[in-house]
């Protein structure tokens, strides 16, 4: 999605002043607009229908809890109040009323993870209040609640998704391109959640595995051309609705390790989860996969 106005001045600034020049075309195209999620006081529960990490969450009485496949509760994850998150998104992708849940079922293996996504629209979650959660979930840790905040940002490529060989010249080595992107990012020490960024990795394939596991079923064995041709003959053949099908695969929420919060996963990774375009669109939740990713 093109940048808009606004933040196309906000990147020309920012490479004007880091001398970036020479990357320009290449960060103005690949740099996605995001939300970033950053921590903002400890959770009294004065307020409900607030954005949470960790704790408890607000839920009206008629909605169950959800399970995993052995019967488990589910861990709480987080909740945001799509008021005020979805304000903050540039691509206007979000549903601009409601609650957005995340809980997870398993933290093993670090891929196709059980865990579910639960959208309530405005007209149900305004009944919604504190539910405890059971003695008992699915991971054994019990994380502390915070309210957080969100603010719109800028996500240019990472690590594993970045052209070296476009940023970087006689000038400009990686750590040049690092304190560009902490000026694109504003990034926080309180940032905990990233929503339409790119996801933490070595490979830049996280889209490849999770369009395939969502449109397949099938396990990615990390080769990204096996992966398209299986996702290729799944739309008749087309490489080319394939390569729209990954771009289309979307970061709908990264949750990073904190220890305010009590979130770790494995050595301090990522929890992802990932969405397609057009369920996102429909606000159909449903059908998410999720992984997490740890170095």
């Amino acid at each position: 999605m093109k940048l808009t106005e606004q933040n196309l001045s906000k990147m020309q600034n920012i490479i004007k002043e880091h001398q970036f020049e020479h990357a320009a075309d290449y960060l103005i195209e690949h740099t996605r607009q995001g939300v970033r999620l950053s921590k903002k006081k400890l959770e009294d529960y004065a307020e409900s229908n607030n954005s949470r990490f960790g704790g408890d969450p607000d839920l009206p009485e008629e909605v169950e809890w959800p399970l995993n496949s052995e019967g488990t509760p589910m861990t709480f994850l987080a909740q945001l109040q799509l008021k005020d998150v979805a304000a903050q998104d540039a691509t206007r992708s979000l549903p601009t009323s409601g609650m957005l849940y995340f809980f997870v079922g398993v933290d093993e293996p670090a891929y196709n993870i059980e865990h579910r996504v639960l959208y309530l629209p405005e007209g149900h979650s305004a009944a919604a209040v504190r539910r405890r959660a059971p003695e008992q979930t699915a991971l054994d840790e019990v994380f502390t609640g915070y309210r957080m905040e969100a603010r719109a940002t800028l996500e240019p490529p990472n690590y594993g998704y970045v052209d070296v060989e476009l940023i970087e010249n006689d000038e400009h080595d990686y750590e040049s391109y690092e304190e560009l992107c902490f000026q694109l990012t504003e990034l926080d020490s309180g940032d905990i959640g990233t929503l339409f960024g790119y996801p933490s990795t070595q490979h830049g394939d996280c889209e490849f595995e999770a369009a395939l596991m969502l449109l397949t079923g099938s396990e990615y064995n990390y080769s990204m051309d096996a992966a398209m041709q299986q996702i290729a003959k799944h739309c008749g053949g087309s490489t080319e609705r394939a390569q729209q099908e990954i771009q289309d695969t979307m970061l709908l929420l990264a949750v990073d390790s904190d220890d305010d919060v009590g979130f770790c996963w494995w050595d301090a990774g990522e929890l992802q989860f990932f969405i397609r375009k057009e369920d996102l669109q429909a606000n159909n939740f449903e059908r998410t996969y999720c992984s997490l990713y740890s170095s």
